[in-house]
Parts: C-alpha cells; sequence; structure tokens
C-alpha cells in the first residue's frame, strides 16, 4: 500500500486507488461529473491546498530569478505553517497512516513538482511515517 504525489491530469497508474485533489479550484471548464473519468480526481480536497493567499504568493514567485530561491523558502514556511494548524494536521496524520493500507494518489496541477506544494505534502506524510511512491 502507497500514497503517490501526482499531477492531476496525467494517467493513472493501474494500482493508483483514489484520486484526492489537494487543490484550491476545480479543474476550468471540465463538467464535474468528468473529473475522474478524465483524471483529474475522485475525491476533491482543498483542505490540504495552500490558502488563497499563500497560493497567489506562489504563483508570483519567480523560480529561476535573483531571490527566487529566498521567495520559494518563504512560501514553504507560509504553507507548512497552515499544515500545522490542527485540521490539515490531522488530515496528514490520518492519510499518513492509511498509506500502510490502501492505495490512493493525491496532487494538484503545477507542471514543476519542485516547485508545487505537492512536493510538500510529500515531506509532510514521509515525516509523518506514510509509505510515499
Amino acid at each position: 500500500m502507497t500514497a503517490r504525489i501526482i499531477r492531476l491530469g496525467t494517467p493513472r497508474t493501474a494500482d493508483e486507488g483514489l484520486r484526492i485533489g489537494t487543490v484550491r479550484r476545480p479543474p476550468r471548464g471540465v463538467p464535474k461529473a468528468e473529473f475522474s473519468s478524465q483524471n483529474w480526481y475522485d475525491v476533491w480536497y482543498p483542505n490540504l491546498a495552500p490558502s488563497v493567499e499563500t497560493m497567489k504568493f506562489a504563483q508570483a514567485t519567480q523560480h529561476d530569478q535573483p531571490g527566487g530561491a529566498r521567495e520559494w523558502a518563504a512560501f514553504r514556511k507560509k504553507y507548512r505553517a497552515e499544515m500545522a494548524e490542527p485540521d490539515a494536521s490531522r488530515s496528514l496524520d490520518l492519510l499518513a497512516a492509511l498509506s500502510h493500507h490502501a492505495n490512493f494518489a493525491m496532487g494538484c496541477y503545477c507542471e514543476d513538482e519542485a516547485h508545487c506544494h505537492r512536493s510538500l505534502l510529500r515531506e509532510l506524510l514521509s515525516e509523518r511515517g506514510a509509505k510515499v511512491g
């Protein structure tokens, strides 16, 4: 059993299990009834997405520009603080425990995982003892 961190909208693997969308907004232009069949997600769980303020901060960050590393570090700090809040922390604990008993995948739309909150989700789940693939 394992938790996978994936890019939403990509083809599913055979044993992926439930796909969880940890995004603030649903995919644009896609009917709700087609979210799963188009490989976006089976369950929308914005509770683990960055807040709107933090998401906008990340989107404005220029990773390849001078100061980009400092901005990314600031985003990491903001997002980790949000995930330390009781509701988010309990959700992460639950998913870490479930990773030992069920296959599931979670993620968002960003192309580059290295500059996306899903890289931090991977870290946070691993820190809680999750089986992450």
